[in-house]
């Protein structure tokens, strides 16, 4: 059974930081793209940073220059490191990770930057 296991997220000051991770198991191949979405109350989920298997990265706008994402694929695990943290950052993370023929997500980690 594939599953996707998130941590790292938590209550943390404007300005501060955290490190999500997320590492899949469950016998999963041949994994394309990982990626984090976060999702606000009242709000839609939104695509924060992706990465394909080949490390060419995509993020959302607002936190470009603040937050990296990176995977080692020989342990099936991503990470999204986020810097500068603001208010408006607070959501659920959730992990995403697609191949050919499959899209499995996680459970979610809170993520709270308190001002």
């Amino acid at each position: 059974q594939v599953q996707l296991v998130e941590s790292g997220g938590g209550l943390v000051q404007t300005g501060g930081s955290l490190r999500l991770s997320c590492a899949v198991s469950g016998g999963i191949f041949s994994i394309n793209d990982m990626g984090w979405y976060r999702q606000a109350p009242g709000n839609q989920r939104e695509l924060v940073a992706s990465i394909t298997n080949g490390g060419s990265t995509n993020y959302l706008d607002s936190v470009k220059g603040r937050f990296t994402i990176s995977r080692d694929n020989a342990k099936n695990t991503v990470y999204l490191q986020m810097n500068s943290l603001k208010p408006e950052d607070t959501a659920v993370y959730y992990c995403k990770a697609r191949g050919a023929s499959y899209v499995y997500w996680g459970q979610g980690t809170q993520v709270t930057v308190s001002s």
